[in-house]
């Protein structure tokens, strides 16, 4: 079979043949029919993602398809089911095993296509708008990013939820999506002083943010008493450091969030999240944006999209 393949540490990734793989008992074997790119496929390309797997290793951590062997100790899967798994790797060929455990159904009305490009992106913002940041009806949520793959999900999960959210985004075209997907507010991210235009418009109550670097630092001195910051991610590649001093005076929190993280050791709170938002999907409350779908053999191409920005919401790619 066909896979996207890193043969060494440090190697670049290429499309190779590699061996059908043989599910282990505790595992399925997928025919996949989509697999969705995340910014930490190019850090595991680097080396430089927490989770990166020992090389050999195909790319790819999120996939969608239909299952076509069982491992003997897997209940709750047959041949046949439709399914969603957040795998970590293992998602852009042709076939992959994974951890039963991490693999969901999906509803019948749900696409391939829009089954690989839900579990991460809503499955972040839901569980740290929720879970993490406890986000309240009527708060003001800030998300940079907005029109990314995380933080579109989050303007739309934000409004779902009842908050007032400013979504900032770099050129119009990218706010025209964040406003469609439910955004109040609307700030270019080349704008010369964030802090400014957050501060008239109420400040910040919870800050999402994808994207790190100066905005992160403007937005960081435009919050509210008690405000919560959720760092997701550091898209800019520049990590800010946060003055403590500050947090007192405002009495801010800042949450470390890495949603991959809960299937080690509280695994419920992404499965009680899923719940949530698969019946979200089913009742046309969320839908996801998807704004390239392309084949298995442009997969560096859908990974040149990620790196130049050049995307909004997901990338699919469909073996």
């Amino acid at each position: 079979m066909l896979a996207y393949h890193i043969t060494t540490s440090g190697a670049a990734p290429a499309l190779i043949s590699v061996p059908v793989p043989e599910p282990a008992a505790d595992e399925i074997r997928l025919s996949i029919r989509a697999c969705g790119l995340n910014f930490a496929d190019l850090l595991m390309q680097k080396g430089t993602y927490q989770d990166t797997p020992e090389a050999p290793f195909t790319l790819g951590m999120e996939v969608a398809g239909e299952v076509n062997a069982v491992g003997n100790a897997v209940t709750g899967f047959a041949v046949g089911d439709r399914v969603a798994v957040f795998g970590g790797s293992g998602g852009l060929a042709e076939q992959g095993v994974f951890e039963a455990r991490r693999a969901v159904h999906i509803p019948d009305e749900m696409s391939f296509e829009h089954a690989a490009a839900f579990l991460i992106t809503y499955g972040t913002s839901h569980v740290a708008l929720d879970y993490r940041a406890q986000m309240q009806p009527g708060e003001t949520l800030v998300v940079l990013g907005a029109a990314g793959g995380v933080g579109l999900t989050a303007v739309e999960i934000g409004k779902l939820m009842g908050a007032n959210v400013i979504a900032i985004a770099r050129g119009a075209d990218k706010l025209e999506i964040a406003r469609a997907a439910g955004a109040d507010h609307l700030i270019d991210a080349g704008h010369d002083d964030l802090r400014t235009a957050i501060k008239e418009l109420g400040g910040a109550d919870v800050v999402y943010d994808p994207v790190g670097g100066d905005a992160f630092r403007a937005i960081f001195r435009a919050c509210n008493p008690e405000a919560r910051l959720l760092p997701i991610g550091f898209a800019s590649g520049d990590v800010p450091q946060i003055p403590a001093n500050h947090l007192l005076v405002k009495n801010l929190s800042v949450l470390g969030f890495y949603w991959g993280g809960y299937m080690k050791f509280r695994p419920e709170v992404i499965t009680d999240s899923l719940s949530t938002l698969m019946e979200w999907y089913r009742d046309g409350r969320i839908k996801p944006h998807v704004s390239h779908t392309l084949p298995l053999a442009q997969a560096a191409e859908g990974m040149e999209l990620l790196r130049a920005r050049k995307s909004t919401g997901k990338v699919v790619i469909t073996p």
